[in-house]
């Protein structure tokens, strides 16, 4: 291996998400962070959908809620921020009228491991999620797993994505099968 090789950054999960995001949102479009952690997808998504977007953001913990404001303000950003759990993301906007949502099921970046989304909640908020993507629509999901949360969310969540309709949804999984321990893995799909 070259010197060069050595020092480049792996390519990570959340490289593959941003890329994705980039792609798919657009000025003007309604999108939803279902978890917004430390700030940077609500950050990535209030800068592709613009000040003619609408960008909604979730969380179960204040210290995220007032964690991604000060990011936004530091950059001149606009938010709609519920503290609150991502299973209600569908008193929020109306069916069919969002472009993307993303999702980083885990725990807080920087936080407690202790405290991290669950398989009952995190497929209520996919199944409200799925009704608020117009067609075309996407949803951008970031697992990770292990630790304190275990396996048994991601095993529901790959249970309930593999079982939807494909006349209707496409999913497509990004793992990184040469990496050791539980590396995260980005999972996307396509509303038809």
């Amino acid at each position: 291996m070259s010197e060069q090789q050595r020092g480049k950054r792996q390519l990570g999960v959340l490289d593959l998400a941003h890329k994705f995001l980039r792609e798919r949102v657009q000025r003007g479009d309604t999108v939803i962070d279902a978890t917004c952690g430390r700030g940077n997808d609500t950050r990535l998504l209030c800068e592709l959908a613009g000040d003619e977007g609408r960008v909604i953001g979730f969380d179960i913990q204040q210290e995220a809620i007032d964690s991604t404001a000060a990011l936004l303000a530091e950059n001149g950003l606009l938010a709609e921020l519920h503290c609150e759990s991502h299973a209600g993301l569908a008193k929020y906007a109306e069916p069919e009228s969002v472009s993307c949502i993303v999702f980083n099921f885990g725990w807080l970046p920087r936080g407690s491991h202790d405290i991290f989304t669950r398989a009952d909640s995190s497929i209520a908020a996919l199944e409200a999620g799925l009704g608020l993507l117009k067609h075309g629509g996407s949803l951008c999901l970031c697992i990770y797993y292990g630790g304190a949360n275990g396996f048994s969310e991601r095993d529901a969540l790959l249970e309930y994505l593999a079982a939807l309709d494909s006349r209707f949804y496409t999913v497509l999984q990004c793992s990184f099968p040469n990496r050791t321990g539980c590396p995260p893995f980005a999972v996307f799909v396509t509303k038809e």
